[in-house]
């Protein structure tokens, strides 16, 4: 699978197999989904602290409860709950501390 990752150093492509976890890809390859903060303080991805939002930009469905509650009120969705099914286009968004919310993009 390709993963195609826009971040604050350009776009990055990545061959990673089917199922590989997104955060554990990411972080693999230098592209920590996180702040310099949460960078250390956070939970391992365990689903519970949302530090590592990214923002995907290739249509999928929300089927976890992170994934609908972000679809709904404009959050990132963790990318410690995403599993890489298919060619997936990704952006890291600007964060402080948490990734925030966006209107419509």
């Amino acid at each position: 699978m390709t993963v195609r990752v826009e971040h604050d150093g350009g776009t990055t492509e990545l061959a990673v197999p089917r199922g590989a976890n997104l955060r554990e890809v990411l972080l693999a390859e230098g592209l920590s989904p996180y702040t310099t903060l949460t960078e250390r303080a956070n939970c391992g991805g365990r689903g519970l602290c949302a530090t590592c939002g990214a923002r995907l930009l290739t249509p999928r469905a929300p089927n976890h409860w992170h994934d609908r509650l972000a679809a709904r009120f404009g959050y990132p969705r963790l990318s410690c709950q995403l599993s890489v099914e298919r060619d997936t286009h990704v952006r890291i968004p600007e964060k402080l501390v948490w990734g925030g919310r966006t209107g419509p993009e």
